[in-house]
């Protein structure tokens, strides 16, 4: 998910070795492209001109592992570009109901497909996760398949960091504790021995001795102002809603932040994340009663580490047309092409998103009926 300021059961034979394969040489190609069986429905030849980049989210909330790894294996195949695996210790809502380690996840995601760019939507290097682990992870993900890792980083939820640490700070101490994360990520991304001491972490003669020969970009997520200029200025990217990649002050700060870096805003990827249905009224319903607590914007669930408590404060807040009344709905294929033609034309990336139990379905109807028509 999103970056947010404050206010202005039983494992199966098939899932066990799915797993297995990781930790018993599934990555033993080392990024070599897995030979995969034909897509059953393989995207069409395009319509003249550039095809848009189009990126497909995997919610470790709502599925296990094994299914995550096989939608992104049938993204790779249907012409997504990108996906990203969401990075919990909770799922938002109790009923959705699942919450595996997504790195794990995207090692395997790494070895299935052969093409995709992957990462995190977004991982806290704050409190669960100390910076130093993420640099190492990641490192080690862009060892394995070079060029096609990013990460994602956040200031995170108290769904995550408060539930699993007993700490979550207000938004002014996790917006510095950001900025230090990233500087000291990147220190330790040259391979270089380093002593680090800065205000929230420090590190004493640590060293990788695995670095990928490119870093790895840092994307940050923002939806406020503050968050905005710091994804510009520390970061190579923007990760962010569909509303917010048209607001113009949100946009007018991150361009502050990037040139004040010396970037150029317009050259940095915006990974924008974007709810759809592909289906009919009852699955947007299901999707809805999966996702109710969208429509808040967060505000005060932010604060919140129980997903029992979550649910139940979405589903008195919010009716379920209130929550997909804003996604492109349906099986008309225009209705989604404009939709994500429309975050394409301000620079984005889609990152489609479908709570939907049969995300088979979504994936291919979006292979076969909308990416051949979003064009650059």
């Amino acid at each position: 998910m999103s970056e947010h300021e404050e206010p202005a059961g039983g494992i199966s034979r098939r899932e066990f070795s799915i797993l297995g394969a990781a930790a018993l040489g599934g990555l033993s190609h080392l990024g070599a492209p897995r030979q995969t069986s034909p897509s059953p429905n393989p995207t069409p030849t395009p319509d003249t001109g550039q095809r848009a980049r189009v990126g497909f989210v995997l919610g470790h909330e709502q599925f296990r592992t094994p299914a995550l790894v096989s939608f992104a294996e049938r993204a790779d195949r249907a012409g997504f570009t990108h996906v990203w695996a969401s990075d919990h210790s909770h799922p938002w809502q109790d009923n959705e109901g699942h919450a595996m380690f997504p790195w794990i996840t995207l090692a395997l995601v790494g070895d299935h497909t052969s093409r995709v760019t992957y990462g995190t939507g977004v991982t806290c290097p704050l409190y669960r996760h100390h910076p130093s682990q993420v640099a190492q992870a990641f490192a080690s993900l862009g060892i394995l398949t070079p060029g096609r890792v990013f990460l994602g980083v956040g200031t995170g939820e108290a769904l995550n960091e408060q539930a699993t640490t007993g700490s979550y700070g207000r938004y002014p101490e996790r917006h510095d504790r950001l900025i230090d994360a990233i500087t000291l990520i990147r220190k330790l991304w040259t391979g270089e021995r380093t002593t680090y001491k800065g205000d929230y972490y420090r590190t004493d003669q640590f060293k990788l001795y695995d670095v990928p020969d490119k870093p790895v970009p840092i994307y940050v997520a923002a939806s406020g102002p503050k968050s905005a200029y710091l994804a510009g200025r520390y970061g190579d990217g923007w990760v962010a809603q569909t509303k917010d990649i048209a607001n113009p002050q949100l946009h007018a700060e991150f361009s502050r932040g990037a040139r004040a870096a010396g970037r150029d805003p317009d050259a940095m990827p915006k990974l924008v994340e974007t709810w759809v249905v592909a289906g009919d009224q009852a699955q947007a319903e299901y999707a809805a009663n999966q996702w109710r607590f969208t429509p808040g914007g967060f505000g005060d669930l932010l604060y919140q580490p129980n997903p029992v408590t979550i649910q139940q404060i979405a589903e008195k807040r919010w009716p379920l047309s209130e929550v997909y009344k804003s996604w492109p709905r349906g099986t008309d294929p225009e209705v989604h092409i404009k939709a994500l033609q429309k975050i394409v034309d301000v620079g984005g990336i889609p990152m489609v998103h479908s709570g939907q139990a049969d995300q088979a379905r979504v994936i291919d109807f979006y292979g076969r009926e909308v990416l051949p028509h979003v064009h650059r």
